[in-house]
């Protein structure tokens, strides 16, 4: 069955015992894994133990394709159901999976994780028309699942956060859910259990160093036309191996941002009003820079860079061309315009 975002929280909090199967994809592997690994633990609680787990690899996989229905149909030398996990799963394991799921063998769980299936996939195609399986999409995390993600794992120990330190998050978090959770767990272990609010000083001391930080102010140099800064920062993020993609969609967040803007202002508003706007709001100590960054995109300048990024994306995709430098070009096109 194809899944829609409003169904995942009650699947990842109780699971049907009808369902055999279960494929967890899409370009966030972060969230992904974390998706499965809650699955998973329903039915597991240790994933290292190896009586009630099996992790068969792709090759075997492959190669013997009734693997998968054997070890699902498996009886637990604990007892209980038992758990078959598959990670970077594909269309290789499309015929092993066919078989788990038109059995009735065994009452194990199969849980697959895999990439960023496009919908012509096999395997994406085989569970999301099984009855008893589960197709689950995981895709980048948005500003408001970022903004759930912080509140649930700062109230889980007892803290809360000033609105400015969860803008500043929002703003400088990664787009993956394991690095986010990772930087969050962080910043809980610098600002203990149960002591009151996470402040802006408490954030910055624990995420200001973050390679996140680093591509935010990539974005911020190539929608403020300033060349000589942007060239050092590409340098930089290039000799630590940033990722391409990454870059290019954190600037099209920025962009995205100023283009929301001007459409208020655009209708009448003035500079201060659109701004107050946004949602999260604009960084306190970054809205003269935002505010000043309006005033020379217009509109139509604005949707000609969303187009440059987008294709910018595609190109890294598809073409073959080292994605660096079709990411530079994109940004250096964007930063002189911004001139």
């Amino acid at each position: 069955m194809k899944v829609k975002p409003a169904e995942i929280p009650s699947i990842l909090k109780s699971l049907s015992p009808n369902i055999r199967a279960v494929l967890v994809f899409g370009r966030d592997e972060g969230l992904a894994r974390e998706r499965a690994d809650t699955i998973s633990k329903q039915i597991a609680p240790d994933l290292s133990d190896p009586f009630q787990v099996a992790k068969p690899s792709t090759a075997e996989i492959k190669e013997t394709p009734s693997l998968l229905l054997d070890e699902v149909s498996a009886i637990s030398m604990m007892g209980g159901r038992r758990l078959v996990r598959v990670d970077g799963a594909g269309n290789e394991t499309t015929p092993a999976a066919k078989l788990v799921l038109e059995s009735e063998m065994g009452d194990g769980l199969l849980v697959m994780t895999g990439g960023d299936l496009k919908g012509t996939s096999s395997l994406r195609k085989l569970l999301e028309g099984a009855k008893n399986g589960l197709a689950i999409p995981c895709y980048e995390d948005s500003t408001q699942d970022l903004m759930g993600l912080i509140h649930t794992m700062l109230s889980e120990v007892g803290l809360g956060a000033t609105q400015d330190a969860v803008s500043y998050l929002v703003e400088n978090l990664g787009s993956d859910r394991m690095v986010s959770r990772g930087e969050i767990e962080k910043l809980i272990i610098y600002k203990g259990t149960g002591t009151g609010q996470v402040t802006l000083a408490d954030a910055e001391a624990c995420v200001g160093d973050t390679a996140a930080l680093g591509i935010n102010q990539i974005a911020e140099a190539v929608t403020g036309g300033d060349l000589v800064r942007l060239e050092k920062l590409m340098e930089r993020a290039r000799t630590s191996g940033e990722n391409a993609i990454a870059i290019l969609r954190t600037l099209q967040n920025r962009v995205m941002r100023l283009h929301l803007a001007r459409g208020f202002m655009d209708q009448g508003m003035s500079v201060g009003e659109a701004v107050g706007k946004l949602r999260p709001p604009v960084f306190f100590s970054e809205k003269p820079r935002f505010q000043q960054e309006l005033s020379r995109w217009p509109t139509k300048k604005l949707e000609r860079a969303l187009e440059i990024l987008m294709e910018a994306e595609l190109d890294c995709k598809t073409t073959g061309n080292p994605a660096d430098v079709i990411c530079a070009r994109a940004l250096l096109s964007i930063a002189k315009a911004a001139r």
